[in-house]
């Protein structure tokens, strides 16, 4: 039947041709790579040392004290002329991504004498796995591998983080790291660190750091923690120091 007499005979538009989707799947596929690709770049890339957007610290700001970096975990050299800190929680997305930074920072910075690095516990009360997490890299550094263990908590995150029996999965990655089996558990479950994190945590509340991460360099509050802005910051610092 032709389109006209079809019409004729009951009265009905023609029907409308459905236009495709995929244009539009696109162009939003598009805008939210962009969107990680501009993130990713906003996070890493180094701005100048001399550059007025760099944060500085507040004015009449008084040194951090140096007496409360034996709360934290320490690597470098004690006599470096910058000394960098984060407070975290392993369990925050946020520190998984910095965690690239601080790596980056120990190989380029901290294994030059330039920089010490001091890590500070901080797990956050809703973060049901974020303590056991803290006491799993304090009973690893037990055994010389606090930093190994550090990285494998951050690098996997994403599997342990809702884990119901977090303990197992710690002592297999204490497993992997060449840890003692029996000692590692043994550590984990009396909670020989319960009162080392606690101290940490404690040290946050009395700077009244409540976000993580948290990242100084010497007194200096980092505006957004990543490569990027930490680098130019380190490097402005060591110049000021005339290293």
């Amino acid at each position: 039947m032709g389109e006209a007499n079809r019409r004729k005979q009951t009265g009905a538009p023609p029907p409308r041709k459905t236009g495709s989707k995929k244009p539009l799947v696109i162009g939003v596929s598009v805008l939210v790579l962009a969107a990680i690709v501009f993130g990713a770049f906003f996070l890493t890339a180094s701005p100048k040392p001399t550059s007025d957007a760099l944060p500085v610290a507040a004015p009449n700001a008084e040194a951090f004290p140096e007496r409360l970096d034996q709360y934290g975990v320490s690597v470098g050299a004690d006599d470096a002329p910058v000394v960098v800190r984060e407070f975290a929680d392993y369990q925050c997305p946020a520190c998984g991504l910095f965690s690239e930074a601080s790596k980056r920072l120990k190989k380029e910075y901290v294994e030059a004498g330039q920089v010490r690095f001091v890590y500070f516990d901080l797990p956050l009360r809703q973060h049901q796995n974020a303590f056991p997490a803290a006491q799993a890299a304090r009973c690893a550094g037990d055994q010389g591998a606090y930093w190994e263990m550090h990285d494998r908590l951050y690098d996997s995150q994403s599997e342990w983080n809702t884990s119901n029996d977090p303990v197992a999965t710690f002592t297999r990655y204490g497993n992997d790291l060449g840890l003692e089996e029996r000692r590692f558990r043994r550590c984990m479950t009396t909670e020989l660190h319960r009162e080392a994190v606690e101290a940490s945590r404690r040290v946050a509340m009395q700077l009244q750091v409540t976000s993580t991460p948290t990242v100084l360099v010497d007194n200096i509050r980092l505006t957004r923690p990543g490569w990027g802005q930490l680098s130019a910051v380190v490097q402005r610092e060591l110049s000021s120091a005339g290293k």
